[in-house]
């Protein structure tokens, strides 16, 4: 186990990265992932913070899992922090983070939603935010706008759903609209031949959409809330 002396042999870099791992386990509950390692403590290289972190693993400082993208576990008191630790083992479900999705009016996305995602975007999620739904069917979008706000979800919040293409009326989802190119996230209302989308914001109107051109992509589960 590392103690004060083995710390103060670690590079400064190292030790900004045990610092800003502390503190963002702290705040969020699980550890961050290369990539904000990286943008926290001005390494622009990915392979960088890759050596890096293994040589805190080979000081005893950290515990590295390869089977999660953010599989690190703290394992030896960091000098001027509290003594909580994240487990990696509390972090056992991964989730795609697809892309971005609009709460006020429709958003573009690619065709191909859900495919080619990058390792980097891949969310560790703990299980109770799936509410028993396989991580496989589930994926992840960070939401724009603010239609939605009266349903506590903001702007960069990140919404878990579950691929599905029915829902019931009242249900929170992501729908798709062909004829547009675009897709937006609303409560959802069968109304026969046409789909009623409604806001959960105090001066926006609901959106109609003819059924033919409206395709449930998946319904909300959760919400990840970010500090704003």
């Amino acid at each position: 186990m590392g103690d004060v002396k083995d710390f103060n042999k670690l590079s400064e870099r190292q030790q900004n990265i045990l610092k800003f791992m502390h503190k963002y386990m702290e705040e969020s509950g699980f550890p961050p992932t290369i990539r904000e390692i990286g943008e926290a403590t001005d390494i622009n290289s990915t392979s960088v913070v890759n050596y890096n972190l293994n040589k805190l693993v080979d000081a005893g400082y950290l515990d590295r899992s390869d089977k999660v993208s953010r599989g690190l576990r703290l394992i030896a008191h960091i000098p001027g922090t509290s003594e909580k630790k994240v487990r990696a083992s509390d972090i056992i479900d991964r989730v795609p983070m697809v892309g971005k999705i609009a709460a006020g009016q429709p958003l573009e996305v690619p065709e191909d939603i859900g495919h080619n995602v990058d390792e980097d975007d891949m969310l560790d999620i703990p299980p109770f935010l799936l509410g028993g739904v396989d991580a496989s069917e589930v994926f992840a979008l960070e939401v724009e706008g603010d239609s939605m706000i009266d349903a506590m979800i903001s702007e960069g919040d990140i919404v878990l759903l579950r691929h599905t293409q029915t829902a019931k009326n009242g249900d929170m989802v992501a729908v798709w609209l062909p004829d547009n190119g675009e897709t937006t996230l609303k409560y959802y209302y069968n109304e026969g031949k046409r789909i009623r989308l409604k806001p959960a914001h105090p001066t926006m109107d609901d959106i109609y959409v003819d059924a033919r051109n409206c395709e449930i992509r998946g319904k909300v589960l959760s919400v990840i809330r970010t500090v704003h």
